[in-house]
């Protein structure tokens, strides 16, 4: 069965708001997933996510040199342009992404100015593992004391992730999507630490 444009985009689109606005809640949007009938390099819900967040008005650069056939479709389904990550408005990582390739594009994406601080850019991240148990420590606007999350992110990602947030409003949002349709959200308003293993 295929996806229905309009009534799916619109139950994912729900899905990454609850997420955004409650940062490290790990939503599903797995239902959906299971109707997509496309058969791309992605996650089905990285996808969905671009198919509900990317249009005609936005730009948008895939950090893997493999997927060219993706950036066609991609461009395809949503009308959104191809353009290189200092330009870009979303950033995709892929699964086969090294931590250098992430860290050097973290380095060049838009992280918006003090005048228009809404021209940032929107990571969309594959991770193999989403979970409520991991060493990193959330805090901030939307929780209520602290979140626990585990990801596919190194340390050294998550530290060059908080030097692109220190100037609020400057900054990037985070959206991380897994293979099982759970999405999860990082907002640049969220402290992010590591905490010890014990």
């Amino acid at each position: 069965m295929a996806i229905d444009q309009v009534h799916d985009m619109q139950q994912v689109f729900r899905q990454l708001l609850h997420s955004m606005s409650r940062p490290g809640t790990i939503s599903s949007i797995k239902e959906t997933m299971e109707r997509v009938d496309y058969n791309l390099t992605c996650y089905d819900a990285t996808l969905l996510c671009t198919l509900t967040l990317l249009d005609a008005e936005v730009t948008f650069h895939i950090l893997s040199k493999n997927h060219h056939n993706l950036i066609g479709k991609i461009s395809e389904y949503t009308l959104a342009r191809y353009a290189p990550i200092n330009e870009a408005d979303f950033v995709i990582i892929l699964q086969d992404d090294t931590n250098e390739e992430i860290i050097n594009a973290m380095e060049q994406c838009k992280t918006g100015n003090l005048i228009n601080p809404q021209q940032s850019s929107t990571w969309i991240i594959e991770s193999s593992r989403l979970s409520n148990d991991g060493e990193l420590k959330l805090s901030g606007p939307g929780i209520k004391s602290h979140a626990q999350l585990e990801t596919d992110f190194s340390a050294a990602l998550w530290g060059v992730r908080n030097k692109c947030t220190k100037e609020y409003p400057l900054g990037i949002d985070l959206i991380f999507t897994d293979n099982r349709g759970q999405i999860v959200c990082v907002p640049r308003t969220t402290t992010v630490e590591m905490t010890e293993v014990e």
